[in-house]
């Protein structure tokens, strides 16, 4: 349908949608508070139920509601977390001790489940970014992060298994300060970091560990963390939960 100026007008669906979108940022519809159903909106809108249902899909899919079985469909009571990429992996936060998820997550609740940590063989891409041979021993630390009981990444880091080889890096609980700290006092501590960012869909197994509804997209975050001379000493690659996350960098000019 094209409009008098002649572009072409969203579909109705997406028109519902972001009128629902726009009435929750104005404060109409809070944390918690229940949506119009489909027969709410086939009625204001005149538009048959497949169309509702997309509508509300949209919004389900961007993270801002979520679809209770039986009750209907509820403006997500969810504060997204702002990851501050800078802060968070300063040598002041992990020197000291403090995790580097503290930069971000301020007094709410952060748990770490699922965790595993095992010995196998280098990937070649993994391998290839530490600078080791495809197939070299490789310590391998993969674990979730649950904010306020809503999962919000998947984290697996890989490092060279003849570097960290009987240290708590090998253990489930590598200490206070956590890796980088332990790196540390090995001699290698990371003086440079690099991130790549890019977002994709999940896979089956993503989204089941995320608690994803169908369509949400994930943000894949993959740094690698380099000591002296560059020598990189780890490579980290997150899953994150797109709806979950403000991603946020300050630096100076």
């Amino acid at each position: 349908m094209a409009s008098r100026s002649g572009e072409r007008q969203p579909p109705k669906y997406q028109r519902i949608a972001d009128a629902l979108r726009e009435a929750i940022q104005a404060g109409e519809y809070g944390s918690g508070d229940r949506l119009p159903g489909e027969n709410d909106l086939m009625a204001t809108y005149d538009v048959a139920r497949m169309t509702a249902r997309q509508a509300l899909g949209v919004l389900q899919n961007e993270g801002l509601v979520e679809s209770r079985k039986g009750a209907g469909v509820f403006v997500r009571d969810f504060k997204p977390l702002r990851r501050r990429g800078i802060q968070r992996l300063s040598r002041d936060q992990w020197g000291s001790g403090r995790s580097i998820w503290s930069a971000d997550i301020g007094e709410r609740t952060l748990v770490v489940d699922q965790v595993e940590v095992f010995e196998t063989e280098a990937p070649e891409r993994i391998a290839q970014v530490l600078d080791i041979e495809p197939g070299a021993p490789t310590c391998v630390r993969s674990r979730r992060f649950v904010l306020d009981e809503k999962p919000v990444l998947v984290s697996t880091s890989y490092l060279p298994a003849e570097l960290v080889a009987g240290t708590a890096i090998t253990q489930e609980d590598t200490g206070p300060g956590g890796t980088y700290a332990r790196l540390a006092e090995l001699g290698y501590k990371p003086v440079h970091f690099r991130e790549e960012i890019r977002c994709r869909m999940p896979s089956q197994a993503e989204a089941s560990r995320l608690n994803l509804s169908m369509g949400t997209p994930v943000i894949m975050i993959c740094r690698t963390a380099f000591a002296d001379e560059g020598r990189p000493v780890e490579v980290n690659e997150m899953i994150l939960d797109s709806a979950s996350y403000i991603l946020e960098y300050d630096f100076d000019a």
